[in-house]
């Protein structure tokens, strides 16, 4: 089993292009994604910049824009970001690691992370969260997103490509516990069960949480 992230952008280049066929469009399928997503677009536009972290192929990227949102995307594979692209040429994006952005201190009114800490180790989760706190500006609103759970789930083929990742899920208060010690006061936690069809069948989380100093 992988220890670290260092096969994760290789892993996306190589199955960029499957990937973004599948769910450039998914949240066609999913409500309560759409629902959060529009609740986030509302508190955070006209206030700045707003980034998708982990954007993929850009469907966040794309939705947010859709409601007036200054929104651009950074992925650590370039692979995703020529996807992205490709298929949203109006909008920014670039290639970036979350444990390091480059970006400036108190730059963005809003992130959303849906399911970019999925492949961070537990340990290096305070280091992605106090780097996105330190981009946030004053009272920036981050929605994080991820699969709860213990597990680590390893897998070397993916769209029938060779690839090395581990999904790693994550418990409710651990995520708190985090959140806060790194400077966010938590607005609202919700959980959903997984859309049959249509996704991973994984239970999901979902996170406001306001930079409070």
């Amino acid at each position: 089993m992988a220890e670290s992230i260092d096969n994760v952008d290789s892993s996306y280049d190589q199955v960029a292009g499957d990937y973004a066929a599948k769910y450039l469009n998914e949240f066609d399928y999913k409500p309560l994604d759409r629902e959060l997503l529009t609740r986030f677009a509302h508190a955070v536009a006209g206030r700045g910049r707003v980034c998708d972290l982990g954007c993929g192929p850009g469907q966040v990227a794309r939705f947010l824009k859709s409601h007036r949102v200054d929104v651009f995307g950074v992925d650590v594979s370039a692979g995703m970001v020529q996807q992205a692209r490709a298929a949203n040429p109006t909008i920014k994006f670039q290639q970036g690691d979350m444990r390091h952005l480059d970006l400036p201190d108190a730059s963005l009114a809003g992130i959303a992370a849906f399911y970019a800490i999925i492949h961070i180790p537990q340990a290096e989760v305070p280091t992605v969260l106090r780097e996105l706190h330190r981009v946030l500006q004053p009272a920036g609103l981050l929605l994080l997103t991820f699969h709860k759970g213990d597990e680590i789930r390893h897998i070397e083929e993916f769209f029938g490509k060779h690839v090395s990742l581990d999904f790693r899920f994550f418990q409710r208060p651990f995520m708190e516990e985090q959140l806060r010690a790194s400077g966010f006061l938590i607005e609202d936690v919700i959980e959903r069960e997984p859309y049959l069809d249509v996704e991973a069948q994984t239970n999901r989380v979902y996170i406001f949480a306001r930079k409070t100093d």
